[in-house]
């Protein structure tokens, strides 16, 4: 009869699941991303992921073009202004698997992994696999200044 499984067990091969199931993501050539970088997007539960550091000066408002936005990698945010003057922020992890969105065109937030697409005024889903939006980040605009708040 088999041993019944740990939760070490459990956990480090559903580890290197996500990480062979998940190669590519993040790159848009179709090369690999490290199994690091993969897996700590994935460390954070849901809605979590680790934040850029609280009053963080990201762009100026000029940076950020109208009807479009601006994929802050590092920090993993996306800032968009859907309509002029109007600023808006969401996570920049995909909802679907994970991987960082990388460009924003034609009114939509895109991953390069699945080929999901986000509404840049709200996060919606606009095209899937994803089936949940982004989540909202918070920021405020200062002048000419945008915030991680």
């Amino acid at each position: 009869m088999p041993q019944p499984a740990t939760r070490r067990t459990v956990l480090a091969t559903g580890a290197g699941a996500f990480a062979l199931g998940c190669v590519g993501c993040g790159a848009k050539d179709g090369g690999a991303a490290t199994s690091a970088s993969s897996a700590s997007a994935s460390a954070a539960p849901a809605g979590k992921e680790a934040a850029a550091p609280e009053g963080k000066a990201l762009a100026r408002t000029g940076d950020i073009p109208e009807g479009g936005g601006k994929v802050f990698k590092k920090e993993k945010v996306v800032v968009t202004q859907p309509e002029k003057g109007d600023f808006k922020a969401f996570s920049a992890i995909c909802t679907h698997q994970g991987c960082l969105v990388d460009e924003v065109a034609d009114g939509t937030i895109d991953c390069p992994c699945h080929a999901s697409r986000f509404r840049v005024a709200d996060g919606s889903v606009v095209h899937g696999p994803a089936t949940s939006p982004l989540p909202q980040r918070s920021i405020t605009v200062d002048g000419n200044s945008i915030r991680l708040t």
